[in-house]
């Protein structure tokens, strides 16, 4: 089995039908599935948050078969994502795509449990001790993208499970807890 780095990469990116886009409906379909897999399988794996469809990325070529997927392949793979609620178009352009290998309610799901794993109900901690802190290292928190980490956030403070304050810059973004 092929790898990239140490992620293992299923049978089906060695046969090349699979870096063209399909033209039987039932074909491109399933095609389309394996391929949503693999990128959330990924960039979770990878922790990759961002993907930007006109600079290399290495799911979309294969040197081993000489095989590289298209700007319309890449584009249908990603906007089967966002169509899913798995990604979104961070530009008008499609571009730049966010990637969401958890969906913002689960991350807002991980960082209830982070923070009751950790005994802060009712502490006070900054954004960026959650995204890069030693509490938060070895959890899946740790690197998270800022603009996904603030959406899960601001969906708990909607559910009152904690307050956020703003600092005198965005690296003092302050939140209180009380899960």
């Amino acid at each position: 089995m092929q790898k990239l780095g140490d992620f293992k990469l299923p049978h089906f990116f060695n046969y090349p039908p699979y870096f063209t886009l399909q033209p039987v409906k039932e074909t491109r379909e399933k095609q389309i599935q394996l391929w949503k897999e693999l990128i959330l399988d990924y960039c979770r794996t990878q922790k990759i948050f961002v993907i930007k469809l006109e600079e290399e990325f290495p799911l979309f070529s294969n040197s081993v078969i000489e095989r590289t997927l298209s700007h319309e392949a890449r584009e249908a793979f990603l906007s089967a994502l966002v169509a899913e609620g798995r990604s979104e178009w961070l530009d008008k352009g499609r571009r730049s795509c966010l990637i969401l290998w958890h969906r913002i309610q689960d991350w807002a799901d991980i960082i209830v449990n982070f923070v009751k794993d950790n005994g802060f109900e009712d502490s006070v901690m900054t954004v960026e001790e959650i995204r890069s802190g030693i509490e938060s290292r070895g959890t899946e928190l740790h690197g998270i993208d800022r603009t996904i980490l603030m959406r899960a956030l601001k969906l708990l403070e909607q559910k009152g499970k904690l307050a956020i304050f703003k600092g005198t810059s965005t690296d003092d973004e302050g939140i209180k807890f009380s899960v």
